[in-house]
């Protein structure tokens, strides 16, 4: 039976019983059913699951996600699936831009945006994540499983589909923040899987992005350059997919101090036809990358191009904060480290930097209660820095006698 117009959270899980209830909960006025697919939890992720009204079926990993999504799909009983994953949650304020774009009947896939809770210089993505359940859309992929290349061959067939963006943040996912991304295991499972498929796919051009980006990350930058390169000579990559591979070659070629460059692929990454939302990482970086090469004047225009884009984006204040600093204008970096930290409180560096400069302002007082949070901040999260910061306060002549400053 087929629910017209109606729409099944598929989820594949596996302990993930302190993520889960937020993930389900999120979707509750939204999907007519949930599918839950367990693939071997040892905690109480079942019992969640059944207990907030999903369907739950067992499955035996076979080290493919692609494979495991597609079992999913195989319980859906209505027109539009919404995939999610247990660290996900969905925006209530989305609800209704769904529920509009499911209506329209040449609608196949509507792509959402994700916010990356704890991402600070590309925190947004986009993933084909709603679509409909029709038979010859499939995932492929084992790792990064993707939708993508059973619809584009359905197009081909069916000319009338449309592919549809939604422009506003629809899923938050907390899985790429600092503490989450530096489990080991899922790194090394990511690793061997996309290097699995690049065996027998050596020159495609998502999974040259994915590895070769991941390769970055775990420093081998040679192999990571050689990847995204790669990637960039197939005929076969989209626009999104140009997007991530100029950006990510623009992010090796800093780190190999080849400015010009770096400088190239960041702008060609910004030249791609997709959502500016998405671009913020590459708007970013080359701001960073002008600053370094003192283009003060072109940083603060990228900066600002950032927040005119994403006005709650913090890390372009206290990266403005920075050139305006180094330019001498004292006001306007006051300004925008106070606005980077009013968005990110927990930001040691944006209260150091303002501490500075309220100094040679001759505001004492609020100085010292910007040091005082920073060294506290520092404590929490880096005790060396702040050690640091103290022997530098110490010797500006400051009073660190009081009870913030012991250790």
């Amino acid at each position: 039976m087929t629910f017209t117009n109606n729409i099944s959270l598929s989820m594949i899980v596996k302990n993930e019983a302190q993520n889960l209830p937020n993930c389900l909960h999120s979707v509750k006025n939204l999907v007519h059913e949930m599918i839950v697919i367990d693939t071997g939890s040892t905690d109480n992720t079942k019992e969640i699951a059944l207990n907030m009204g999903a369907k739950v079926y067992d499955f035996s990993w076979q080290d493919d996600f692609a494979q495991a999504r597609n079992y999913a799909l195989e319980y859906v009983n209505t027109e539009w699936v919404l995939v999610l994953d247990a660290d996900e949650v969905l925006n209530p304020s989305i609800v209704t831009y769904i529920q509009q774009a499911v209506t329209i009947e040449n609608h196949l896939v509507i792509n959402l945006i994700r916010h990356e809770v704890g991402a600070l210089s590309s925190p947004y993505s986009q993933l084909s994540r709603l679509f409909r359940k029709h038979p010859d859309i499939k995932f492929s992929r084992p790792y990064h499983a993707l939708i993508d290349d059973s619809v584009l061959s359905l197009q081909k067939k069916e000319a009338h589909w449309l592919i549809v963006d939604l422009p506003e943040i629809a899923i938050q996912h907390y899985g790429y923040q600092p503490q989450i991304n530096a489990e080991g295991n899922k790194v090394k499972r990511a690793k061997k899987a996309m290097e699995s498929y690049l065996r027998e796919n050596p020159n495609d051009a998502y999974v040259c992005s994915k590895l070769g980006a991941l390769y970055l990350d775990l420093g081998d930058t040679k192999k990571g350059l050689k990847l995204l390169k790669t990637g960039l000579k197939s005929n076969l990559a989209t626009t999104a997919i140009l997007f991530e591979l100029h950006y990510h070659l623009g992010n090796a070629l800093v780190k190999e101090k080849q400015w010009d460059k770096a400088l190239k692929h960041y702008r060609q990454a910004i030249a791609q036809p997709i959502l500016d939302r998405l671009k913020l990482g590459a708007y970013h970086n080359l701001g960073s990358l002008c600053y370094q090469g003192k283009d003060f004047d072109n940083a603060i225009k990228l900066y600002q191009e950032c927040l005119k884009i994403e006005p709650n984006f913090a890390l372009a204040y206290y990266n403005l904060g920075l050139t305006y600093r180094v330019m001498g204008r004292n006001f306007k970096a006051i300004d925008a480290y106070q606005n980077a930290i009013k968005l990110n409180p927990d930001y040691p560096w944006a209260y150091q930097n303002l501490g500075v400069l309220l100094l040679k302002q001759g505001e004492l007082e609020d100085s010292f209660k910007a040091f005082s949070k920073a060294y506290y901040l520092h404590k929490q999260q880096n005790p060396k820095v702040a050690e640091e910061l103290k022997v530098e306060l110490l010797n500006m002549g400051m009073d660190i006698s009081h009870e913030e400053f012991r250790i």
